[in-house]
């Protein structure tokens, strides 16, 4: 009989983003599967459907970056041992100190075993240094084991690759929008019916490669004039200097009725289901690279800079996709010739919502399993 856990999971908040994700998808399984679900955060829209989904939230600013949020140590503390927690999984830094704070402080034999998730290129520091003081490491991608294997004194033993995955029901290989959806995109952007979309889904900041998107368009239009291209996400409130900046260099460079800005959608499996070629020109390696994952499971090409997750998924699924990083020239002639002959991506992927699930729920068993934390395993080291 499979034993039932209680896991408490910690993250900042709960309002959108790929940590967010992770954590409902995980404590959603944890429910289906007759486990007790508990997140500390400090809420958000999210965490109404995390309480609708079986889940129990307590809400504490657990990830304020100010001295005054280890207050919270101590309270976690006695919630671990009030609630008999098996796992406690921190997801992000400022809350895996107070977890590794409340943790450490507790009796070694009836503490619940400690997980944490590196879900980025942290900075190197002290600071970041917490999310490998895990007793498992869970790292999202290869490209992040790597990552953290070169910069901290961790036994590799303890770091395991649990990639993100999606759900082919949701990203289905071939997946067309419904004729409704359809009809009403080409009535707002009736342009596009005989343009061959470029999409490059984002947040609009200086890093997503925004710019160089704009320089893409521009030198593709000089060879071919039926290329249009799409700009997908929003922009916080400090970032609307750089979206008018970058709205204003299309208007100068002539290309203002060659790219679109959309906004953010919620739409977006549909509109790159409609799009030639799925975009990540990132400067900074993504981890992991959901959306190139998601373009892919559609079965549309996608194409990004060789580096971080995104190249390791375009390196497993789909090579023809893969340019070296900052090389406009090479980008412009592995798009231009995805445009003109693109290869099939094929059908189906490891990268799965229901293999990452498994393999969490697992690693979650083992541990517990295993009874409490010796002290004998010793744990890693800050640099």
């Amino acid at each position: 009989m499979v034993r039932r856990l209680t896991v408490v999971q910690v993250l900042p908040a709960l309002e959108a983003g790929g940590v967010e994700r992770g954590t409902l998808e995980v404590a959603r399984a944890l429910v289906e599967a007759g486990h007790r679900s508990i997140v500390v955060s400090a809420g958000g829209r999210l965490a109404r459907r995390l309480v609708e989904e079986g889940s129990e939230h307590v809400e504490w600013p657990i990830g304020a970056k100010s001295p005054w949020t280890l207050r919270l140590v101590p309270r976690l503390r006695r919630l671990l041992a009030r609630e008999r927690v098996d796992i406690l999984h921190a997801r992000s830094r400022m809350p895996a100190w107070v977890a590794w704070l409340a943790w450490r402080g507790m009796d070694p034999r009836a503490r619940p075993r400690f997980v944490t998730t590196v879900h980025g290129f942290y900075s190197v520091s002290r600071y970041s240094a917490v999310m490998t003081r895990g007793e498992r490491v869970i790292a999202v991608s290869e490209a992040v084991r790597r990552y953290v294997l070169d910069r901290y004194r961790v036994d590799p033993a303890r770091v395991t690759v649990i990639h993100r995955g999606v759900d082919p029901r949701f990203y289905p290989h071939g997946y067309r929008p419904p004729q409704r959806w359809l009809e009403a995109w080409y009535r707002d952007h009736p342009r596009l019916l005989d343009r061959l979309v470029l999409t490059l889904p984002g947040r609009l900041t200086r890093l997503k490669g925004h710019e160089v998107f704009v320089e893409l368009v521009r030198r593709l239009l000089l060879e071919r004039r039926d290329v249009h291209g799409l700009v997908v996400g929003g922009h916080h409130p400090r970032h609307a200097g750089y979206a008018r900046t970058l709205e204003r260099r299309v208007r100068e460079t002539g290309l203002a009725g060659r790219i679109t800005f959309l906004g953010h959608r919620e739409d977006l499996r549909e509109i790159m289901a409609v799009s030639n070629v799925v975009l990540s020109l990132s400067e900074r390696p993504e981890s992991f690279g959901r959306t190139t994952l998601e373009a892919l499971s559609l079965g549309v090409p996608a194409a990004g800079w060789d580096h971080g997750g995104v190249g390791e998924i375009l390196g497993h699924l789909y090579p023809e996709g893969r340019v070296p990083p900052g090389d406009l020239d090479a980008l412009a002639r592995r798009v231009a010739a995805l445009l003109e002959r693109p290869p099939p991506v094929p059908a189906g992927h490891p990268f799965t919502l229901r293999a990452m699930l498994e393999r969490t729920l697992a690693l979650y068993h083992g541990l517990a399993d295993a009874g409490p934390f010796r002290e004998e395993e010793g744990l890693p080291t800050p640099p």
